[in-house]
């Protein structure tokens, strides 16, 4: 009797148990009935005049109704108004403009606030003779008001923000204030690239003939990699002012050159007026005026330079010594004329020069000044997780990929604290380190500058992508024949990764594209397009890894996140090491 009541509640258990399987079933179903519908109601509910992509008869219909249309302008109907653009780089401009209109308001408060005190306490108190800083997660401003013409004091120090001045003579008995305000972020280069690079490419159009244009594009041409003497300029961090040939020489290339450290003004003004009271009111005037200098009054002595120090943010790192260029406001520009004496003490990371007046100045290094690289190589850790580690031109940098986030490693520690050590996704790592100073990454203008080797692009692209889908199993390195091989082929060296014993094969492989595998060595004498005897020509790249792959390595990459595969393939476009190096 208790075999037949354990074999009947066992009974009405299943039942029960297959009730709600059923029940969750078709829950399931009426939810992925509904969201289907919710899909299928949007699309129509769009009435834009395409196809659903999951009805072939609407997509068949829609593309011979196209074919038979004469109408040719629906790029242009769909395309954005360029007016859009511009209005929102005035939009930009005007947001520009008020900040620094609000930065000049506090200013002038601050100053106020200072001459008043300074009726009700003497000269020796200290309070009056101590500069003012505050500072901000992204900007630093600092103020000094010449309230008590102080002969003695020559120098005025900034301590929190690494900033100083030094007063001309001229100006220690005049009534004035100096202003340095250093915004974290550089918001005037943009302005160069707006109204001068469209500007000057139409410029030298116009200016030269057909026959001049053809012979400035022959030699505009990038050197040949043969040439040894760019890598060894690069290892030499110490890089002067550059000298002035012509003019144009002096207007900064922003493509060639990129800030550090954001932007600092340096602004002499009147001091406010003192307040005037009147039958209980106090009345105070609005506004800063600028106070003019050199001051234009004819004298016997020249006026003299002002002197700035400026100690490196600790959130930066300099590759070179920083260079010195001014912002002329009337051209919206860059220039390296009018700052002399410039020095640098590298121990302290500042840097020292000269002003012919008070005016808006950044710290500029050369933005591929890394590059080209010297080497790369690209090494797995494990299932999602690479290490792919850059020989550059000045310094070497590592970076750890472990599914879709990343990890940087370098030995100069300076200016990257906030950065070793931590993950983050690439896009937020190329940024970070975009604004620390630390440069790997190309675009459309690094050829401009930089010697690299011509390769076929779409080929290139293609090589990228397979390298991130086998990056969990194989390593890939530099070749010194990828120089040699001709622009529509590539060359790299690939080890494969035994997981049984953990370490890389001691055989290597040079692999000559389309899917070659070659004979020789890095330690040829000369390059040879000639691939092993009995070695299959293979379509792809990725068919000729696998077939020298364990099956534990084919199943790894078989088994890649697909969030690994895109992090690594975008960081090898971003940098691209088989052109640049």
């Amino acid at each position: 009797e208790a075999a037949r009541l354990q074999l009947q509640l066992e009974r009405e258990e299943q039942e029960r148990l297959e009730n709600e399987r059923k029940q969750q079933e078709i829950q399931w179903l009426e939810e992925k009935s509904m969201s289907t519908f919710c899909v299928q109601w949007e699309r129509y509910m769009r009435c834009d005049g395409y196809p659903d992509p999951k009805d072939q008869r609407a997509v068949n219909t829609f593309i011979s109704l196209w074919r038979d249309d004469l109408e040719s302008n629906v790029l242009l109907q769909e395309a954005k108004d360029p007016k859009e653009v511009l209005k929102y780089q005035e939009a930009l401009m005007e947001m520009q403009e008020l900040f620094h209109s609000k930065h000049l308001f506090i200013a002038e408060k601050i100053l106020k606030v200072q001459t008043a005190a300074s009726f009700m306490l003497n000269s020796e108190d200290p309070r009056m003779k101590k500069p003012h800083e505050y500072k901000h997660e992204r900007l630093t401003l600092c103020l000094w008001a010449n309230l008590f013409k102080d002969l003695n004091l020559n120098e005025h120090r900034f301590e929190e923000a690494g900033l100083s001045f030094t007063l001309p003579m001229q100006l220690v008995w005049s009534a004035v204030a100096v202003r340095m305000l250093h915004t974290h972020y550089d918001h005037l280069s943009i302005l160069v690239r707006i109204r001068h690079q469209a500007q000057k490419q139409v410029e030298e159009e116009k200016e030269l003939p057909i026959e001049e244009l053809d012979q400035k594009q022959a030699s505009s041409r990038p050197p040949s990699r043969k040439s040894s003497a760019s890598s060894k300029r690069a290892k030499d961090p110490t890089v002067p002012q550059p000298k002035v040939i012509r003019s144009g020489a002096q207007v900064v290339d922003v493509m060639q050159y990129t800030s550090v450290g954001g932007v600092f003004y340096c602004d002499l003004f009147h001091l406010p007026p003192r307040p005037i009271r009147r039958k209980g009111y106090t009345i105070l005037q609005d506004g800063l005026r600028v106070f003019p200098y050199p001051t234009g009054k004819p004298s016997n002595e020249a006026c003299p330079p002002v002197g700035v120090s400026v100690t490196l943010p600790d959130w930066i790192t300099n590759v070179e010594p920083p260079l010195v260029a001014r912002w002329d406001a009337g051209d919206k520009q860059w220039r390296w004329d009018g700052i002399t004496d410039v020095s640098y003490e590298k121990a302290e990371a500042k840097i020292s020069f000269k002003m012919e007046t008070f005016q808006t100045f950044a710290l500029m290094q050369k933005t591929y000044a890394n590059l080209p690289f010297q080497g790369w190589e690209l090494r797995p850790l494990g299932q999602d997780s690479v290490l792919f580690t850059i020989k550059g031109a000045i310094f070497d940098i590592t970076i750890t990929i472990k599914n879709d986030q990343c990890m940087l490693q370098l030995e100069q520690q300076r200016g990257l604290s906030h950065l070793m050590g931590k993950w983050m996704s690439g896009h937020a790592l190329q940024k970070a380190m975009l604004k620390a100073g630390v440069n790997i990454f190309v675009n459309e203008h690094t050829h401009k500058y930089v010697s690299f080797c011509r390769k076929e692009s779409l080929t290139e692209q293609v090589v990228y992508k397979q390298m991130a889908l086998f990056a969990s199993a194989c390593a890939f390195s530099w070749s010194k024949w990828n120089a040699k091989c001709g622009e529509e082929h590539l060359v790299l060296q690939v080890f494969w990764i035994l997981l049984q014993t953990s370490f890389y094969c001691e055989q290597n492989t040079n692999y000559f594209f389309e899917s070659q595998k070659l004979k020789i060595t890095e330690n040829s004498e000369a390059f040879s397009p000639d691939h092993v005897p009995g070695s299959l020509v293979h379509n792809t790249f990725i068919h000729m890894l696998e077939d020298n792959m364990s099956p534990d390595g084919i199943d790894m990459t078989r088994h890649s996140n697909y969030c690994f595969v895109d992090t690594v393939q975008n960081l090898l476009c971003a940098t691209r090491p088989l052109v640049f190096s």
